[in-house]
C-alpha cells in the first residue's frame, strides 16, 4: 500500500531551524510532485514548499529564502529544510504526492499524517 510518513516536527524558538522528512513506501517518489503543505483552519491545506516531478521547486512568498525542498531518490524521501522560523510559520505540516505534478497542487494522490511545528520564545 502506498504510504507517506512525515517526521522532524517539533518546537523551536524564532530564528531556529527544523528539517521535515517525508518517507514514501509502496511507490517511488522519482516521478511524483511532492508538496509540503500547512493546514490552515477552515481553508484546507496551503502549499508552502513543493518539488515538481521535474525537480523544480516552488516556495510560497512567505518562506522564500528560508525554506528549501529536496528529493533523495536513493532513500525515496523528500526533505523540507525550514530555517529562520518565524511566529507565522507554526502549524501541522503534511507531505503529499501526486504523479507527474508541477508546483503546489490542489489535489494529491497520497497524504502523510502530518507533523506539528511550533515556534515560540
Amino acid at each position: 500500500q502506498p504510504h507517506l510518513v512525515e517526521s522532524g516536527g517539533g518546537s523551536v524558538q524564532p530564528g531556529g531551524s527544523l528539517r521535515l522528512s517525508c518517507a514514501a513506501s509502496g511507490f517511488t517518489l522519482d516521478t511524483y510532485a511532492v508538496g509540503g503543505c500547512r493546514q490552515v483552519p477552515g481553508k484546507g491545506h496551503l502549499g508552502i514548499s513543493c518539488i515538481s516531478s521535474d525537480d523544480s521547486a516552488y516556495h510560497a512568498d512567505s518562506v522564500k529564502g528560508r525554506f528549501t525542498i529536496a528529493r533523495d531518490i536513493a532513500k525515496n524521501m523528500v526533505y523540507l529544510q525550514m530555517n529562520n522560523l518565524k511566529p507565522a510559520d507554526p502549524g501541522v505540516y503534511f507531505c503529499a504526492a501526486r504523479r507527474y505534478g508541477l508546483g503546489c497542487l490542489q489535489e494529491y494522490d497520497y497524504w502523510g499524517q502530518g507533523t506539528q511545528v511550533t515556534v515560540s520564545s
